[in-house]
């Protein structure tokens, strides 16, 4: 099953390369695995994630893709924290717990989605300095290498597959 995994990533992938980057574009990813959460897990789900980071619009359009979660997946976000330290959320990307802001979507049981990230769907982490809103702030993250993708899952809710953001 990994393989159909995979194939959606790189499909995926191909998506997003093929789209004409405006001039102040900047592209990341990541590659999620269970090896990346804190403490590491053992687990057959994978993923990945591409973003397109747009100043000019002040947007992030991007596109997550997962697969084999062994229980029921809870939600997906972008979290704020360096490699191999857990940090807030900083933004949605979906939802199956009625916790996201309005208008996060769903989050399938695998596949793919995407969307795009604007100042009013940051949500923090204040905590940690970001406040709701602060758009160039999670930008910054992003740019520095202190931000991750996290998918939840039933099983393990604190996290079942992440990846850092480069």
């Amino acid at each position: 099953m990994r393989i159909t995994g995979a194939l959606t990533a790189t499909l995926g992938a191909a998506a997003l390369a093929a789209a004409p980057l405006p001039a102040a574009a900047q592209t990341v990813h990541a590659t999620l695995e269970g090896y990346q959460e804190v403490p590491a897990l053992s687990t057959p789900g994978a993923g990945s994630f591409r973003a397109r980071i747009d100043r000019r619009t002040a947007a992030i359009h991007w596109q997550l893709s997962y697969g084999d979660i062994p229980s029921a997946v809870l939600q997906a976000h972008i979290h704020f924290g360096q490699h191999g330290v857990n940090g807030g959320i900083g933004a949605f990307l979906c939802s199956n717990l009625g916790n996201g802001p309005a208008g996060t979507q769903a989050c399938p049981q695998s596949g793919e989605i995407g969307g795009t990230i604007t100042a009013a769907d940051v949500v923090g982490p204040a905590a940690q300095g970001i406040t709701p809103g602060e758009f160039d702030e999670l930008i910054e993250a992003v740019r520095r290498g202190v931000a991750y993708v996290n998918v939840h899952s039933a099983e393990r809710p604190g996290g079942e597959i992440r990846g850092q953001i480069r």
